[in-house]
Parts: C-alpha cells; sequence; structure tokens
C-alpha cells in the first residue's frame, strides 16, 4: 500500500507537468462522450440546464471556454449547445498525438488518480474496521489510424488498506478472482466503424438496460459488489456488432466465456453471517465457472419514443451458494455456481408535455429447471426541471416458478422497492445527487447523496454519505451497520 501510494504522489506530480504542456486539438474537431456524463446547456445568465449523454454519443467540440470544451449535440429539440469537462470527452478526428503534434496516427488519452477514504461509524459483527482507503490509478489511450478504425487500451492499478486488493502483481485481464486485481487490464480491444456498421473486439463495455437503479435487461453488465451501496460495472471480453438503419439498430453479441460479479469477502461488514452459522467459520471454496459461451441479441428503436427487445441466452453472473457445513470442525463451507440463464427483455421510454415515462422488464428461465424463474420490472418517470433532473419509480418481481438453492440477491434484492433519484447542477462546477430505494413492506431502505466540486479543470472531490436501515430478514435491512460516509479525491488529466 505504501508503494502504491507513492507511486499515486508521482503520478500527480507528473500529470500536472503534462497537463500544462499538452495544447487543445484544431477547433472544430468531432468528439465521443466515453462514460454516462452531464452537459450544461445555458439557458439564461442565471440559470443553466443540465441534460445527460450516455457513452458513446457523438458530439461536435467546437471550442474552449474557461476550463470547458463548447460542445453541439443532437437532441429531440435539434441541435443544442452546451458545455462538458474535457475529460468526458474522447478527441476523435484530428486528435492532438502524445509526442505534441498532428499525426496521421493519431493518439487521444485521460487518466485519473483517485484516493478515496471510507469512513463507517458503526463495527459490524464480523469486521471491527471502521476505516478504509483505496487507491486507484486509470489510464486509457486510444489509437485511430483512420477514421473506420480504433484501438483502446485502458490499465488500473490498485491499493487497498483493507485487504480487498491481490498482493501478487500481475497483470489480470479475466476479472474473475474474488479480489480485485492489482494490475487489471480496463479495456483492450478493436472497433471498426463504417456507416451502417460497426464491429467491437476485445476487452469492453455492453450496456443494454435504460433504467435507472436496477436495470433487468442489463445481462452483459457484472459488478464489481465489494460495497454493495457503491458498485461499478465490469467489462466483459466479447465480440458485439452493431447494425444501422435508419430510426433501428440491431447488435449481436457474442462472450467466449463468462465474467462473475465480484462478491463481497468473507470476513468483511458486506458479507453479514446468517444466524444459523453463528460462531462458525466460513470458508471460501472458490468457484465453478461453466465454460459455454453466452450470446445476445438486441433490436433497438430511437426517435419521438425510444423501445427495444432483446434475449440473452448465457449465464448468471450472480452466483448460487452452495454451503456444506461441518458441525465437527464448525465450519461452512461456500461454493459459487452460476446457473444457466435466458432472459427475454424489453424497455421503452415515451417523452410527455411533462415527464418521461420509461419503463424496462426481462423474465429470467433456468434452461436446465434448476434455478427459480421470474419477472423483473422497473417503472420510472423523469423529469427535467431547470437545474433539476428527478426520477421515481418502482421496481418489481414476480416469481413465476419456485425452486430450491441460495442466489446472492444483489439485483432482487432491489425489487419490490420504492426507487428513486435526483440531481441537481448548482453551477458548472458543482453538482448534488441523491439516491433511495425503500422495500414497500418497510423492511429494508438506504439513501446516499454526493455533493461535488470540480476546481481548476483537473481536480474534483466529491463527498458522499450512505443510511441504511431495517430488518434482519431483509436484503437491504442486514447492513444496518453498514452506513458510510466517503471522500474522494480525483486528479483528471
Amino acid at each position: 500500500m505504501k508503494v502504491l501510494c507513492a507511486f499515486a504522489v508521482s503520478v500527480l506530480v507528473m500529470s500536472a507537468t503534462v497537463n500544462a504542456q499538452t495544447p487543445d486539438p484544431p477547433f472544430p474537431v468531432a468528439g465521443t462522450v466515453i462514460d454516462l456524463s452531464p452537459v450544461f446547456v445555458p439557458r439564461d445568465d442565471a440559470r443553466t440546464r443540465i441534460v445527460i449523454l450516455p457513452g458513446d454519443t457523438p458530439v461536435q467540440v467546437t471550442g474552449r471556454q474557461g476550463i470547458w470544451f463548447r460542445v453541439v449535440f443532437a437532441s429531440a429539440q435539434g441541435e443544442e449547445a452546451g458545455l462538458m469537462e474535457p475529460h468526458d470527452i474522447r478527441i476523435d478526428p484530428d486528435a492532438l498525438s502524445l509526442s505534441g503534434g498532428f499525426e496521421s496516427r493519431r493518439l487521444t488519452e485521460r487518466g485519473f488518480v483517485d484516493l478515496r477514504g471510507v469512513g463507517f461509524p458503526q463495527t459490524a459483527s464480523n469486521d471491527a474496521s471502521r476505516v478504509v482507503g483505496d487507491t486507484l490509478v486509470r489510464q486509457e489511450v486510444f489509437a485511430r489510424p483512420a477514421r473506420w478504425l480504433q484501438f483502446a487500451l485502458g490499465v488500473d492499478l490498485r491499493g487497498s488498506s483493507h485487504d480487498q486488493v491481490e498482493d501478487e502483481w500481475r497483470v489480470d485481464l479475466e476479472d474473475r478472482g474474488a479480489l480485485r486485481p492489482r494490475v487489471a487490464v480496463r479495456r483492450l480491444g478493436v472497433a471498426l466503424t463504417s456507416r451502417h456498421v460497426s464491429l467491437d473486439l476485445g476487452k469492453q463495455f455492453i450496456r443494454w438496460g435504460r433504467a435507472d437503479i436496477l436495470s433487468p435487461v442489463d445481462r452483459f453488465a457484472p459488478r464489481d459488489y465489494l460495497n454493495l451501496l457503491d458498485s461499478e460495472f465490469l467489462p466483459v471480453i466479447g465480440a458485439r456488432a452493431s447494425i444501422r438503419a435508419a430510426a433501428e439498430t440491431f447488435e449481436l453479441v457474442w462472450v467466449p466465456q463468462m465474467t462473475p460479479s465480484r462478491l463481497p469477502l468473507l470476513g468483511r461488514r458486506w458479507t453479514v453471517v446468517p444466524p444459523e452459522a453463528a460462531g462458525m467459520a466460513l470458508e471460501d471454496h472458490g468457484a465453478v465457472f461453466p465454460d459455454e459461451s453466452e450470446q445476445g441479441i438486441r433490436w433497438s428503436h430511437a426517435g419521438r419514443f425510444e423501445m427495444g427487445l432483446s434475449v440473452f441466452d448465457g449465464f448468471n453472473h450472480l452466483p448460487d451458494i452452495q454451503a456444506v457445513v461441518d458441525p465437527g470442525r464448525g465450519t461452512v463451507a461456500l461454493r459459487r455456481t452460476y446457473p444457466a440463464l435466458r432472459t427475454y427483455g424489453g424497455e421503452i421510454a415515451v417523452p410527455t408535455r411533462t415527464f418521461t415515462l420509461k419503463s424496462e422488464a426481462a423474465w429470467f428461465t433456468s434452461p436446465t429447471s434448476t434455478s427459480e424463474e421470474y419477472l423483473l420490472f422497473v417503472v420510472e418517470a423523469e423529469r427535467q426541471m431547470g437545474e433539476w433532473l428527478l426520477n421515481v419509480g418502482y421496481a418489481g418481481e414476480v416469481v413465476t416458478t419456485s425452486r430450491e438453492g441460495t442466489p446472492f440477491p444483489a439485483e432482487r434484492g432491489v425489487a419490490r422497492s420504492i426507487i428513486g433519484r435526483a440531481s441537481y447542477t448548482i453551477d458548472p462546477t458543482r453538482s448534488v445527487e441523491i439516491e433511495g430505494a425503500a422495500r414497500q413492506n418497510g423492511e429494508g431502505v438506504y439513501a446516499k447523496g454526493a455533493f461535488s466540486q470540480t476546481f481548476g479543470g483537473h481536480w474534483r472531490l466529491t463527498l458522499a454519505a450512505a443510511g441504511i436501515a431495517g430488518t434482519d430478514n431483509d436484503f437491504l435491512g442486514q447492513y444496518e451497520r453498514n452506513s458510510h460516509a466517503t471522500a474522494t479525491l480525483r486528479l483528471s488529466y
């Protein structure tokens, strides 16, 4: 950890120097939004409207305004102009090369260093630690030798004070370990793009869902659940082909091996010991991964309304937990298995004069008849009011076939709940976000909020807090001692 912290400090110093020497590309220039990001649209001298653009949205960068890029993007109202943070945009053609000039082999890069501290006011029954420190260094490089061809490489370097990161120094590509890898390949692939067809090969992020908090159709999107309320998506290795014809898009996805979600660690506060296992030692006996591939197909329509239909055939990235009790040794052996899964999903978003109605649903079936079969659905109403973006809805579940088994319910544990999210843009450098879910029976609830402040174009401080309450027999309520506060300092370069 000390070595990694020293490395992080050196990166901070070096990146600050690099930033001061990096010139802007020639404007105007095309760009692409990298991840879900806000664009700030001025309405008048006193008010700014916020629009959330999804990843891979094309924008035209027309110039710089202070620390911001001026961008033009397409919306339902036609072309709109706004401001975005430079590190949220990947410059595409005529990009600045890493050597400082403009060459035929165009390279762009982005990265950041995160220093994060998490504090828990209460100890847990199986974890007395109350302060956790994490470090993340992420670097991504994109090479576009031609307009139709792009190569991407992203690497993560991690450290943790709470033994959540592997001790071994190796480069991990598969993301199948119980611990976060010390060095992981986050992105490694090639993209071939024409006017109507695109092909992405390699390690990438594949997102299908539209809903907030819970997305039933997002079957190629495993998560890191070491902290259940602060989970992040994991990339998968595979191939994705997209065919576009006017407002219709068809996607074909093939993944040679399943990437599992990373579960809470045994002996840590996010793994709650059931009463029947009290006083017994939990032993991790590893995981049994399936050998077969996964595949899916999706059709989506964009226009005055948006909708899509999808079919997924593969495995659940959330495992069934098999427990073997040994009374003589006083142990419980736990093994993770990943059952076969087939889903049929659909989503729709319909704008009205007052709000946008969004709905998403998927039916989860068991081809081997070994797991429960059920329907997960989400209905949401989203409204933009000046600087406010409000979203409220209901996440539901209907079990169609009950079977024995002990699945890890990270997704279903939020179902049968009222869910909501609200974000407020104070100004282009400050924002506030609140999210929460409350079970319909009142036995589990969580709420979390975050304040974010940008400094000098490269620094961002985020202060967040999460509160959990409920009963021990509820998925959310069992973590009532895990309320926490987080402070994250990020340097983007």
